[in-house]
């Protein structure tokens, strides 16, 4: 029925810089989850309990992989072709930090400076991205 309504419907064309309005868009959820991993890794190897350990063990995965969660969402769903035209390191950036946050990175190890290295990738993001909210 309604295929007979289609030659006389107008057609509006849009554009945004996201899917959903701006706002609901920020790498600080990731850098959260981030410095939540540091933290189990910094008191996890300044104790000796087994307990504790495991505990911190148990959260220190479960935020890593937040970590890449809040990632991938601003990777897949708020920058779009311009963004990796203008910032050609962009992917590489994303790909560097969801691997930090991985089995290879922060999910696998007790190394602060591989959580350290995950932060510093995410505030990397974190300067594009606020360049990218001043241009829009």
């Amino acid at each position: 029925m309604f295929s007979r309504f289609v030659p006389f419907a107008r057609t509006l064309e849009v554009s945004a810089h996201c899917d959903l309005p701006c706002g609901v868009y920020d790498p600080a959820q990731a850098r959260i989850e981030a410095e939540s991993v540091k933290a189990c890794i910094t008191k996890a190897n300044a104790s000796d309990d087994a307990d504790f350990k495991a505990r911190a063990l148990a959260i220190k995965e479960e935020r890593s992989d937040l970590v890449k969660h809040h990632l991938w969402v601003l990777w897949t769903d708020y920058f779009k072709p311009p963004h990796f035209e203008k910032y050609p390191q962009l992917n590489e950036l994303f790909n560097t930090a969801t691997k930090l946050a991985g089995a290879g990175g922060t999910k696998g190890s007790w190394d602060e400076a591989v959580a350290d290295d995950l932060l510093s990738k995410i505030d990397e993001i974190a300067e594009i991205f606020w360049e990218t909210k001043k241009a829009a």
